[in-house]
């Protein structure tokens, strides 16, 4: 995968360069210390992931990454800034992370191998068909946030947008890669790559909440340990 750095700041960018060439297989392709200028190789171009500062002149961070939401190629963002006021701000308009100045390596450096992960997975790829309204809908597997079993079907959802397969949810879950999806509950399965938080529940169990989604998914008791162990909790 490749990425560009946006960051008005020189001292930073030489920072975060070392980390991403000694610690991942990402590789840099530009550098910018204006946003406007950014998002012009943006659109040509489109990065696969945007290492952005938010405190940018001219444009800011947040409205940069509401303009390139609307792209067709959706790139990987990831907030890089001092400011940890704008966190909420940031995964309401769905970034992949948030990390603060200055840098910890700990913590560079765990996002940089989840995007690592992240690239092998997507040499997955798989296409997967929906159906909505009545009309059938070809995605990819990986952009699946979670499912949902109802009666006799399963409900899918993608950035908040509800699809359906004909399927139970153990039949669909047979369709999913398992290094990226996990049945977290008898009535759910979610895509681990899509989890922002872990909130301690009732029973020693927990509910997560997921990028680009409202509702906040359980699990179970019984799934606890298992989880644990994937997440490395």
């Amino acid at each position: 995968m490749n990425c560009i750095i946006v960051d008005d700041e020189s001292p930073s960018r030489e920072e975060l360069k070392y980390f991403i060439n000694n610690f991942s297989n990402i590789k840099i392709v530009n550098e910018f210390d204006d946003s406007i200028k950014a998002l012009e190789y943006i659109e040509e171009n489109k990065p696969d992931i945007i290492f952005l500062d938010i405190n940018m002149p001219k444009l800011d961070g947040i409205a940069l990454c509401k303009i390139i939401n609307h792209f067709p190629k959706q790139s990987l963002v990831i907030f890089i800034t001092a400011h940890k006021d704008y966190a909420v701000d940031a995964f309401e308009i769905q970034a992949y992370d948030y990390i603060l100045k200055p840098y910890s390596e700990e913590r560079i450096v765990s996002t940089l191998k989840k995007i690592d992960k992240l690239s092998d997975k997507k040499s997955i790829n798989n296409k997967i068909t929906l159906w909505k309204d009545n009309k059938m809908i070809v995605k990819n597997i990986i952009d699946i946030s979670y499912c949902e079993a109802k009666e006799r079907e399963t409900l899918i959802y993608i950035n908040g947008v509800q699809y359906n397969v004909n399927c139970s949810i153990s039949e669909f879950y047979k369709k999913l890669p398992k290094e990226l999806f996990y049945r977290s509950h008898r009535s759910y399965i979610i895509n681990t790559d899509k989890i922002t938080e872990i909130v301690p529940w009732f029973n020693n169990t927990f509910m997560l909440k997921l990028q680009g989604e409202k509702v906040d998914i359980p699990v179970s008791r019984n799934n606890i340990g298992e989880f644990k162990h994937i997440m490395g909790i």
